[in-house]
């Protein structure tokens, strides 16, 4: 017999799956550059806000938890009641991807292709 507590129906989702999770929409000028609609988050890419308390910030992403999935954005704090600043976890699909961290080689090949794919169709 089948368990009806939703605690007991929900299943754990290893990290490395919880990776490909974390996306966020691309802006329009880098949707319409590479030919796709979102892309997984990085640690260096730049991001902008767009909804809840910090709507309209932008900064680079500094931090990705994919235990919680959350990402932190410089610049982008809590006041604790002690009086220090701490980083606000924001959720990344209330985020769009203004200019992506290309450093990476591995990554560029992959918007590379995508664009080839693109063009070739």
């Amino acid at each position: 017999m089948a368990s009806i507590k939703p605690k007991v129906q929900r299943k754990p989702v290893s990290l490395h799956l919880r990776r490909k999770n974390m996306r966020a929409p691309l802006s329009d000028e880098l949707r319409e550059r590479y030919g796709t609609r979102t892309a997984a988050l990085r640690k260096g890419d730049t991001v902008l806000i767009v909804r809840g308390d910090y709507k309209g910030h932008e900064g680079k992403v500094s931090s990705i938890d994919l235990s919680k999935m959350r990402i932190t954005v410089e610049g982008v704090t809590i006041k604790k009641t002690d009086g220090t600043t701490k980083p606000a976890p924001i959720k990344p699909s209330k985020v769009i991807i203004t200019k992506l961290d290309l450093s990476d080689k591995k990554r560029k090949e992959i918007f590379e292709s995508r664009l080839k794919r693109r063009e070739s169709s």
